[in-house]
């Protein structure tokens, strides 16, 4: 029993060792940390040498990264920001939706597939990552561009988009039928959900902080260690809701982090709680899940199922890429400019490795269909910079890369 104790904390100590060296080298590429995460995982894990192992202490720690990752995610929103966005922003974010959903939905079904995987193709097409966006325009020096606002815009309203629906899809699933009457029971779950968490997060949980500080300020008794413990139940709360109503529990941890931003705390407070879930989510939890996701990759997909692969890798760059381009042409952005936030929009990352991960573990998408849609977000993400930075040297060429100075109205501020 004592060997297969010190077995697991070295499977444990080997994974986060490994993730940190080949995260920290991912990044000095110019690549996020979970791109080496996953290749950590892949070369080290079970597809290739199989030093690491899955174990059930992994998959515990790997689903509280998930929650903790959602929590973090929903922090970096403001709420107040999906209101203030112009509608070039609304335009992109819909039109890499719409068409990339619609375009993964069609070739599941044409495909033979049931609705349930061929509603996951459609989310994990429509998926796009924040975070990653934010990166690579830091990285590019593009933060002051019109295409920098929009681009970040689409995609803070596309993340919160695709997880609303992935909700409604996850209900749909779990009901197995089309029955209006399951699927109203469906909406009912779903809209009780967030009009509770809306009543909590905007009425209760300001009081919360509220009492806090003043226990705070005159009694000294509790802490910015207090603090944390008070989010992380909130936090734990929202996932609870979430689950009552037949959602996953990140649904909860995300809505969570969007009201723990808003909550009228003390700023520096706020800063020392958002520190800590950054550091446990990106430090310790958020690697474990990224290596342990590559543990379910099949490699076996680049010669069974080279061709479904090609087929949705083509649906993944034309649907967002084409989406994005035809919904800006409305507004007045250039079609060159356009185009090259639809290439910064092609990048998933996260949401989609997330969202397919919980496809395979709830036995909605088999372990074939996963591995690609985990190698569609490597791919996807890898080539944005490669991608974005052509985009910007034409856009610059023709003169048409727009300073937010000199945008009449910018939507977002940069």
């Amino acid at each position: 029993m004592v060997e297969a104790v010190g077995f697991d904390i070295l499977n444990l100590l080997l994974v986060l060792a490994l993730a940190w060296v080949f995260g920290a080298f991912s990044e000095r590429l110019g690549y996020p940390a979970l791109m080496g995460e996953l290749l950590a995982g892949i070369v080290f894990g079970p597809p290739l040498l199989g030093l690491l192992h899955p174990a059930e202490e992994l998959d515990i720690l790997a689903e509280l990264g998930v929650f903790l990752l959602m929590l973090y995610v929903g922090m970096e929103v403001d709420i107040h920001d999906l209101f203030e966005l112009g509608t070039k922003s609304l335009l992109i974010a819909l039109g890499g939706f719409v068409v990339p959903f619609g375009l993964g939905y069609a070739a599941g079904a044409s495909l033979g597939l049931a609705v349930g995987p061929s509603l996951f193709i459609g989310i994990a097409m429509a998926a796009t990552s924040l975070a990653t966006k934010s990166r690579i325009l830091v990285d590019l020096d593009l933060l002051d561009t019109r295409i920098a606002g929009v681009l970040l815009g689409g995609a803070l309203i596309s993340d919160v988009g695709v997880l609303v629906v992935f909700a409604g899809v996850i209900g749909f699933i779990e009901a197995g039928s089309v029955e209006p009457i399951a699927i109203a029971e469906i909406a009912g779950k779903a809209l009780a959900f967030f009009a509770v968490a809306l009543v909590i997060g905007d009425r209760f949980l300001p009081v919360v902080w509220t009492r806090f500080e003043k226990l705070r300020e005159h009694y000294g008794f509790v802490d910015r260690t207090s603090a944390f413990t008070v989010a992380m139940v909130v936090a734990l709360l929202f996932a609870y809701l979430a689950d009552l109503a037949g959602l996953h529990m990140i649904i909860g941890g995300f809505i969570a982090g969007l009201f723990l931003r808003q909550a009228d705390l003390e700023p520096a407070l706020y800063d020392q709680v958002y520190d800590v879930i950054y550091d446990l989510a990106i430090g310790f939890f958020a690697p474990i899940f990224f290596v342990t996701v590559a543990f379910d990759l099949s490699l076996s997909v680049f010669s069974e199922d080279l061709g479904l692969l090609a087929l949705l890798t083509a649906i993944a760059f034309v649907g967002k890429i084409f989406g994005s381009w035809l919904f800006s042409l409305p507004t007045d952005l250039t079609s060159r400019e356009g185009f090259v936030v639809g290439l910064g929009m092609n990048g998933r990352g996260t949401v989609e490795i997330i969202i397919a991960s919980i496809g395979l573990s709830a036995g909605i998408i088999n372990q074939q269909l996963f591995s690609i849609l985990v190698f569609l977000a490597i791919l996807t993400t890898a080539l944005v910079p490669v991608t974005m930075k052509w985009g910007v040297d034409w856009l610059e060429s023709v003169g048409e890369l727009v300073q937010m100075d000199d945008a009449e109205t910018p939507d977002v501020e940069a």
